[in-house]
């Protein structure tokens, strides 16, 4: 038997930064999105974002890989948001993700970070916060591929 504890942070948003995902309806999204990632024998601890993208605190099972996990995600939900009325605008996901790892001691720390999305986002916008988390953790950026989709 292996043991594992793989948090990870994730951040994706919707094709072209379009604001798709209108509040009034977000937690329906999220419980959708939950119902895939326990289908995925994955842990979701928090999920929360905005008009135009989501976070995700997850245990990911080991035995799918990030890219995998975050490719079925995003297929089975946009086909879902996409024939679902209270989501009309809703054009698909945007290619890239951000996946950061996490110590089990920082799991409170990025929970509430998810869980303060409306108010962190009065003061930083998505292109911002996204480029931060990219520096903070180590990541060269290429301005020439930064959100394009």
């Amino acid at each position: 038997m292996s043991y594992t504890r793989l948090l990870y942070h994730i951040v994706f948003r919707t094709k072209y930064g379009n604001s798709t995902i209108p509040e009034q309806h977000e937690k329906e999204l999220y419980a959708y999105m939950m119902g895939i990632i326990n289908n995925k024998k994955s842990k979701l601890y928090r999920i929360g974002g905005m008009e135009n993208h989501i976070h995700l605190l997850v245990d990911i099972h080991p035995t799918i890989a990030v890219s995998d996990f975050m490719k079925e995600l995003k297929e089975y939900s946009s086909k879902w948001l996409k024939t679902n009325p209270n989501f009309p605008g809703f054009n698909g996901w945007a290619v890239s993700f951000a996946a950061f790892t996490y110590n089990l001691n920082d799991k409170q720390m990025i929970i509430d970070y998810i869980k303060n999305q409306k108010e962190h986002h009065k003061t930083i916008n998505f292109e911002d916060e996204y480029r931060k988390f990219l520096i903070d953790n180590g990541i060269e950026i290429d301005d020439r591929y930064f959100l394009k989709d």
